[in-house]
């Protein structure tokens, strides 16, 4: 009944099996990855023709976690997977990005690739799996695509490269580093680092180059079983070269003259208008104007590229190495915690940081589990940023992914809770883009942050990086344009501080790159990142001494573990009291930790003085102030420490002899009492007799005997009591 086929192979000391034939039989090509007990199903599709006129490759990828892979029900109301979390699109693009390039120059059939976790053992992570079976899957499709791709995730433990780390592995590790390609080289690269050498990071990349053939041929393998038929390419259309000819011969030259256009606005005119009389043009003559627009965008990929090969000035009149001129301000919001603004050339980030409390923090429910982040990152690309009408709406999966690549930038320099208390959170609009708004972003977020009072290990910077290549030569170019990151071949951003790399992201829109070339690429990145934290140093150095004074001071005190249950009180009686009362926000931690946040100093120490009184022990002689809560006929009740109650018996309450508790005191009064002793059951014994009421002294020394009724009956109400 199945036409079953299974490669297995040992990779990284666990087995990596791939199987094909048994499920999803229907789709153009299945594989079940298996990888220890973590399992993908990933499944490839395509359209058999492309829509009329479409001038674009519809290629889509889904990443999927099924909560029932790690043995969970999902959350929330309808208990069912919903959108896709931010996870999911993460690794959703960091599929996409390496087999996107493999498929042929002017393919337009719709493609969909779809990637669902099965089982995830919680060690292996299903990301990497994903990513070869869905390279494994198109392979066997039958679908034009020139793979396939292997990736691999690498660490670096105690200077030692770790292939696919586990959990405890990567905890050690100072790099997280995913990296995907062909047999021939790299097609793209992730990664998060604890300030490394650019030496360190490249080893890293042929590394894991190296360590993924295996499952490239793996896939081979299983495919010269079970691939099916491939598709047949379109024959080359005579009319095509006939339009194409027509093309250049209408609009080079108003295009080349277009390109001289330093000012981006301006020059895209210019361009606009030069395509629309050539399209007139071609019109007017019978031919399809529609059909002509790949065309336009050779011929401009054609002229910019030329120009840089056989001049070495660029779009804008720089060379290869220079960086726009840069402008860092900070401060600009004044009811912000933090805030910069960071403008490059034509791009420019608004950033925004918040400070809040352990209460803010996010709570990410994932298939490893639940966990917390106190540091978020978010970026916003509204239409106007490039002049242009859009829909305004939630954040997609660009939004999503250059938010991501920033957070991982900045993140290896955040001090650590312990020593910075607070939810961080920045906000990044981009208000103008011509390039690299995520690198902008970068640089913005660690100077917002610091102008909020985060006290960063060091700043951080980030430059984008591109690559013209052709058979002739090749050139890499410093703080790319935007038309140069859509004309060119490569988009490589290098983040970092001036002691190394903190996060690098690379992809490749030709089949490879060479180590040489990306060698070449991260030392150049390396003098713009020291270029471009020199220009931000001219807003500010280091963080500021201290927070805004609009943000919370949390204040951070340690009780006794067995105390916890009486700050909190019954059904969180108390510590609702305490917020209330205080205007304060406290956090308590299964430890004893508290941390109590508040804009206003009085209010704080409101809150820790009374927590610190239920916490306390009273000690025997020493005098408090506290309230009385009740009266009896033998003595009154009086609160101290917090919660702690104490009985001044009607003979303690004052000089002489008292006939009624009321002649002296009434519920509600405020008092001053000294802990005498304890009785037998561990009751406090207190005396108002032996203390000044106005001054608080002891005066036990001076007063006379004690009162009291003088009919024996204190020892009998007290034990009644």
């Amino acid at each position: 009944m199945f036409n079953y086929f299974r490669k297995e192979i040992d990779w990284g000391g666990r087995k990596l099996v791939l199987e094909t034939g048994k499920i999803a039989r229907q789709a153009d090509g299945a594989v079940m990855v298996r990888y220890g007990d973590t399992i993908v199903l990933c499944t490839a599709v395509g359209a058999k023709t492309a829509k009329p006129g479409q001038d674009f490759f519809p290629l889509t990828v889904n990443y999927q976690e099924k909560s029932f892979a790690a043995g969970k029900i999902p959350g929330g109301f309808f208990k069912r997977e919903g959108r896709p979390s931010e996870h999911e699109t993460l690794v959703s693009r960091l599929i996409d990005r390496p087999i996107r390039p493999l498929f042929p120059d002017g393919f337009r059939n719709e493609i969909q690739v779809i990637a669902t976790v099965l089982s995830h053992d919680l060690e292996n992570d299903p990301d990497i799996v994903a990513m070869v079976g869905c390279s494994a899957a198109l392979t066997l499709s039958g679908i034009p695509f020139f793979g396939p791709v292997g990736a691999a995730r690498v660490g670096y433990v105690d200077g030692q490269y770790v292939l696919n780390p586990q959990p405890d592995q990567a905890q050690l590790s100072q790099l997280d580093l995913v990296v995907a390609g062909t047999r021939e080289g790299v097609l793209m690269v992730e990664s998060e680092a604890q300030e490394l050498p650019e030496d360190v990071m490249l080893g890293a990349v042929t590394f894991g180059h190296a360590q993924f053939q295996p499952v490239i041929d793996a896939i081979i393998a299983l495919a010269e079983h079970a691939a099916r038929e491939p598709w047949p390419l379109p024959e080359p259309d005579e009319g095509h070269k006939t339009l194409a000819g027509r093309v250049e011969a209408l609009a080079r030259g108003a295009l080349t003259d277009a390109y001289r256009e330093q000012q981006k606005q301006l020059r895209h005119e210019r361009i606009d208008a030069a395509k629309k009389a050539a399209a007139e043009a071609l019109t007017a003559e019978g031919l399809d104007a529609a059909a002509a627009k790949p065309l336009f965008k050779e011929l401009e990929a054609d002229i910019v590229r030329n120009a840089i090969l056989d001049t070495g000035h660029r779009i804008d009149g720089r060379d290869t190495r220079t960086v726009r001129p840069i402008v860092a301000e900070v401060g600009v919001l004044p009811r912000a915690h933090g805030s910069a603004l960071f403008t490059r050339g034509e791009t420019q980030a608004l950033c925004v940081a918040t400070l809040g409390t352990a209460q803010d923090e996010q709570i990410i429910d994932a298939l490893e589990g639940e966990h917390r982040r106190h540091f978020m990152l978010h970026y916003n690309f509204p239409p106007y940023s490039v002049g242009e009408t859009g829909r305004m709406g939630s954040p997609g999966r660009r939004e999503i992914g250059h938010g991501k690549l920033a957070w991982r930038a900045v993140h290896p320099l955040l001090p650590s809770k312990d020593k910075f208390p607070y939810t961080l959170r920045v906000v990044s609009e981009i208000t103008e883009s011509n390039g690299s708004s995520s690198m902008a972003t970068v640089c913005g977020s660690s100077l917002a942050l610091m102008d909020a009072g985060v006290p960063l290990a060091r700043p951080v910077a980030g430059i984008a990086m591109g690559l013209i290549k052709e058979d002739r030569g090749y050139a890499v170019l410093s703080d790319i344009l935007g038309d140069e990151d859509h004309l060119g071949d490569m988009d490589f951003k290098v983040a970092g501080t001036d002691r190394g790399v903190t996060s690098l992201q690379m992809d490749i829109k030709i089949t490879s790159i060479t180590p040489e070339i990306m060698r070449v690429a991260l030392d150049q990145a390396r003098e713009g990142r020291l270029h471009i934290l020199g220009e931000m140093s001219k807003a500010l150095t280091g963080a500021r001494s201290d927070v805004a004074a609009n943000a919370p001071r949390i204040h951070v005190i340690n009780v006794p573990k067995e105390k916890i249950r009486d700050v909190i009180g019954t059904g969180g009686k108390v510590i609702r009291e305490i917020v209330e009362q205080t205007g304060t926000k406290i956090d308590i931690e299964d430890d004893g930790t508290i941390k109590i946040a508040a804009t206003e100093a009085d209010r704080a120490q409101a809150a820790i003085d009374w927590i610190r009184g239920i916490v306390a022990e009273p000690e025997v002689g020493v005098i408090y102030t506290g309230k009385v809560v009740k009266t009896a006929d033998f003595g009154a009740f009086v609160n101290f420490l917090g919660s702690r109650d104490g009985l001044v018996h009607i003979s303690e309450l004052t000089q002489g002899r008292v006939a009624k508790t009321t002649d002296v005191v009434n519920v509600g009064d405020a008092v001053k009492v000294k802990v005498l002793g304890f009785d037998e059951r561990g009751k406090v014994k207190l005396s108002m007799r032996v203390v000044d009421q106005a001054t608080g002294e002891d005066i036990s020394e001076k007063v006379g005997p004690k009162g009291g009724r003088g009919d024996g009956r204190r020892e009998r109400e007290a034990a009644a009591e």
